[in-house]
């Protein structure tokens, strides 16, 4: 396991133990794991993202903190929807689709098939288009997908 990871399960344990809710301090975290603080940032950027439904609040400085919970909205879907933006690459793709897999929204199936719709071997263009294209593919999937959902309730 390597760092990146074993910081994530940190502050994850953190949050099931603090109402999902956790505040630290970004040089304590580094101290812990015998790391630079940048490396506290890599992770909390990458691992905590919008995209995988938390939402984090940093202050910077000799008092700053970094606080992390868990998105709370009407809906995993349009939280997603929301953090996709006007452009988004495969990697951050991947994430969205991961959250929402993992949040039981949507099955393996539907997942596989969104993933295959915004690969880059489906998206035969060049930049700057690709990832726009792919955000506009993934918002309509997901919007659809919300509808479905929507009506099945009804």
């Amino acid at each position: 396991m390597g760092i990146s990871d074993k910081i994530e399960a940190f502050i994850n344990e953190l949050m099931k133990d603090d109402d999902d809710w956790v505040e630290l301090k970004r040089n304590e975290l580094a101290s812990i794991f015998r790391c630079v603080p940048s490396q506290i940032n890599y992770v909390i950027s990458t691992r905590f993202s919008p995209e995988r439904g938390y939402v984090v609040e940093s202050r910077r400085g000799g008092g700053g903190y970094l606080r992390i919970r868990r998105a709370e909205t009407d809906s995993p879907v349009r939280t997603v929807i929301c953090g996709i933006g006007d452009a988004i690459d495969y990697p951050k793709s991947r994430s969205c689709v991961k959250n929402l897999l993992e949040s039981h929204v949507i099955d393996e199936g539907t997942a596989a098939l969104i993933l295959s719709a915004v690969s880059d071997n489906t998206l035969c263009i060049q930049q700057p288009y690709k990832d726009e294209l792919r955000a506009s593919i993934m918002k309509h999937m997901l919007a659809a997908l919300k509808q479905r959902n929507i009506e099945e309730e009804e």
